[in-house]
């Protein structure tokens, strides 16, 4: 049996952004999002939830670029700097205090606690967990962020462990670089998923989509549905519109979101997925 769950993240970042999301669910192929508690258009994203009753929603959980749910203070260990009222910017900085043993693992519960509470308390129903930038790989992340998820009572989280394949690097050689990072970090999933099932926490088999993010189009998303095996895994998607609400966020996805939400919504990609037998599921669909 192939299962697959359409994830749209970054619900919340703009109003374009929470428009193609709830699009590429009722006329498309998305089956799950994840909404950013502290993102520029929150509130309108938790008006629209109810629209789009089936579409499974979760937290994505913000580390990098932005801002923290808690105070400064609370969080002092990933904020930029003194006075600063974001995170620490850029993933690659992030990754080396991870590795410095510079985050502090009770501030990175705490904070995501909050912004899991944030959505509830707005009414929305929290199927699972994802980060923004994947910030989850790092066990110095993935560890607190799963006693967030219990004490929350939140029972899924995205194992963010691409299955990228050579074969699919071969096609675009400006992915190589990309399958090499992505390769490299898959020497962290077996940590991930011990820590997941210590903690009750229910994860697909991985991801997909993470390596093509940006460049995606239909021929890139047939290879990837050719090649699915058998199990249970997430396609990774941010479809949007590049509007001028976008142009305020920092962000390098900007055309690629129009790109992605059309692929999303094609006909022919619906009918691939029936005719792969592939079984269209939710995050909901996991507990």
């Amino acid at each position: 049996m192939r299962r697959l769950i359409i994830n749209a993240d970054d619900f919340g970042l703009t109003g374009g952004v929470n428009r193609a999301v709830v699009e590429g669910h009722q006329h498309g192929v998305v089956t799950s999002s994840t909404l950013m508690a502290n993102g520029p258009a929150f509130e309108e994203a938790v008006r629209l939830a109810p629209s789009a009753p089936r579409l499974s929603i979760g937290c994505h959980v913000v580390l990098v670029d932005g801002s923290p749910v808690l105070e400064a203070a609370q969080v002092s260990s990933l904020m930029g700097g003194t006075g600063l009222l974001r995170f620490g910017d850029g993933i690659g900085k992030f990754c080396l205090r991870a590795l410095a043993g510079r985050l502090d693992s009770n501030q990175i519960e705490a904070e995501v606690t909050a912004q899991i509470r944030k959505l509830q308390a707005a009414g929305i129903t929290v199927s699972h967990l994802d980060t923004h930038k994947h910030t989850h790989m790092l066990p110095q992340v993935f560890r607190p962020l799963l006693r967030a998820a219990r004490v929350c009572g939140v029972r899924a989280v995205r194992n963010p462990f691409d299955l990228v394949r050579i074969s699919l690097a071969a096609r675009r050689p400006g992915l190589w670089r990309r399958y090499g990072e992505v390769k490299l970090l898959r020497n962290l999933v077996g940590k991930f998923q011990k820590a997941a099932r210590d903690a009750g926490v229910i994860a697909p088999d991985g991801t997909l989509g993470i390596a093509v993010t940006g460049v995606l189009d239909e021929r890139l998303f047939r290879l990837i549905i050719d090649k699915l095996p058998e199990g249970t895994w997430e396609f990774v998607c941010h479809p949007g519109y590049n509007d001028a609400e976008l142009d305020g966020v920092r962000t390098r996805l900007r055309e690629s979101r129009e790109q992605e939400l059309w692929v999303l919504k094609s006909p022919e990609t619906r009918d691939l997925l029936a005719h792969s037998g592939i079984e269209l599921i939710s995050y909901r669909d996991l507990g």
